[in-house]
């Protein structure tokens, strides 16, 4: 190994990280640790890009530092953490990572899986959970896609399509749980915005700043989830809103829908409405109509049916959940909140329950638990 290698890269890898919102102090302890798996990995597999591999490395080592941080501070501290509207910041090495990573030798699902674990900083149980697969399952394909591509030169970029979808993955990480990496992704799909006139890279923009104006609502005080019903309006960020309606309205215009436009379309709907029962329940099933003609995703069926619940009844809802797979996440949870819109409250309650004991969070276990405690004193005399 050369040392002297990688004692010159030291400064500059520090300097890409500090670029990218590190504070020194953490910067200089991410690449101590990068140095640290170098030392210990290169002698048997060095890597054909030394400085890539150590911002890689560093730069996840930094996000896991930084989110057990974060968590410490607590999610009040987060909210602070806001991601500009504008002008989009200089741009460093990320994007082009993500590029790399997306190897055209790899299929896009790996490629995916591999980005995200090697520069999103994303687990790997966290991946396999966005997947819908077991940990083992994404732990053995993420071995093969470094495995594959260990001896190619890493010059080619991979395609727009695998990165954006990496950017969308970990958006929805960040949005669900430590808001830095929602931040990041915002950041990253603005500079790529700003580089392509592709719509689906506006329409990525545009959902991602819909979510994120609704971020402040989204968790009470003490931590517990507020579902989008029970959430307080007047919190959300209007200027994040106004912006990703304008862009969104110039993707469409473009006339090349593709499923994140089709997304953005229905955050759009909701960022739109007073309230939930004024909310366009029926245009919502529409967009989601298109949705399935470009996906036919089985989360995007699961969600149509509880829009079509609030647009045509609790009881048309049940009907079109029965059509899917008991076993998709939130299934259970969405029959529960129909089958007490219909009034059928012990079986809601029990089926609140049953949700609650298959939640993989901690905050999503509490309040569908608390849920089931709401309507069981509904039905106590």
């Amino acid at each position: 190994m050369n040392e002297a290698l990688l004692r010159e890269l030291v400064p500059a890898v520090i300097g890409v990280l500090v670029r990218r919102g590190a504070d020194f102090a953490a910067a200089e302890d991410a690449v101590q640790e990068a140095l640290i798996r170098a030392l210990e990995t290169w002698p048997d597999d060095p890597p054909r890009d030394a400085k890539g591999w150590l911002v890689a490395v560093a730069w996840r080592k930094f996000l896991d530092a930084n989110r057990a941080e974060t968590s410490r501070r607590g999610r009040e501290l987060a909210v602070e953490d806001e991601p500009p509207a504008g002008p989009v910041p200089a741009t460093d090495d990320t994007l082009w990572l993500y590029f790399l990573c997306a190897h055209p030798a790899l299929p896009a699902g790996s490629a995916v899986a591999l980005t995200l674990r090697a520069v999103g900083g994303l687990t790997t149980r966290q991946i396999a959970t966005a997947y819908l697969v077991p940990e083992a399952t994404m732990a053995q394909r993420i071995s093969r896609a470094k495995r594959r591509i260990a001896d190619l030169p890493l010059d080619r970029p991979g395609d727009l399509a695998t990165v954006l979808r990496v950017l969308y993955l970990v958006f929805n990480e960040g949005y669900g749980g430590d808001v830095d990496l929602a931040a990041e992704a915002i950041r990253l799909t603005r500079q790529l915005a700003a580089t392509t006139d592709e719509p689906e890279v506006s329409g990525l923009l545009a959902l991602m700043l819909l979510h994120h104006a609704r971020r402040a609502s989204r968790t009470a005080p003490d931590g517990r989830l507020v579902p989008l019903a029970e959430q307080d309006r007047t919190r959300w960020d209007t200027g994040l809103i106004a912006e990703g309606v304008l862009i969104l309205q110039a993707a469409l215009a473009r006339d090349r829908l593709g499923e994140y436009q089709a997304q953005a379309a229905v955050a759009a709907l909701h960022a739109d409405a007073p309230s939930t029962a004024e909310t366009d329940w029926v245009q919502i099933v529409e967009w989601y109509d298109e949705l399935l003609r470009l996906t036919d995703s089985p989360v995007v069926r699961l969600n149509r049916a509880v829009a079509v619940g609030e647009a045509d009844g609790p009881r048309a809802g049940l009907a079109a959940l029965a059509e899917l797979d008991p076993d998709l996440p939130r299934h259970t949870a969405a029959r529960a909140y129909l089958h007490e819109r219909a009034g059928d409250l012990e079986q809601a309650a029990a089926l609140y329950a049953e949700a609650a004991r298959a939640a993989t969070t901690l905050p999503e276990h509490a309040h569908l638990t608390r849920e089931a405690a709401r309507v069981h004193h509904l039905l106590s005399p």
